[in-house]
């Protein structure tokens, strides 16, 4: 499992010139699924996703979490993260789990970081999404679950 995590100011997901999520401030989370990523592996990236300190005390440091920020998540599904380009032009994508594995993970990762207490905005799975974003910091940082456990 692979997620790009970026502390923004504002975000929002939209489906044929709809927006069907938004935040203010709080983390964009795209978030990738491998073939045989487990529940327990979407658990433990959403303790981390919520725990992370990655926003600023009163002293300007990143100390803060996303919990004790009082930010929300825009959750966002993306194979793409294991496009592999070391053969050819074209990324493959042997790697990505397939939608209905995909989904449930996708699913569990966001029903995790819920019941962490973490306000949850999503995309739609399986979408051509149009994702906006202002990036504040710029903070940005990849997580994959092959590095933390």
């Amino acid at each position: 499992m692979r997620a790009v995590i970026q502390r923004v100011r504002h975000a929002r997901v939209s489906v044929d010139g709809r927006t069907v999520g938004e935040i203010g401030a709080g983390i964009v989370v795209l978030l990738g699924i491998a073939k045989g990523d487990l529940n327990e592996a979407a658990h433990h990236l959403a303790e981390k996703t919520a725990h992370m300190r990655i926003f600023d005390d009163a002293e300007g440091r990143m100390n803060v979490s996303l919990l004790e920020s009082g930010g929300a998540a825009l959750v966002v599904s993306q194979f793409t993260l294991y496009g592999d380009m070391r053969r050819g032009r074209r990324p493959g994508f042997e790697r990505a789990a397939p939608p209905s594995e995909a989904n449930r993970t996708y699913e569990e990762y966001i029903a995790r970081l819920k019941s962490l207490g973490v306000p949850v905005e999503t995309g739609i799975f399986q979408a051509h999404m149009v994702v906006e974003l202002e990036n504040d910091g710029p903070v940005t940082i990849l997580a994959d679950s092959e590095k933390v456990f």
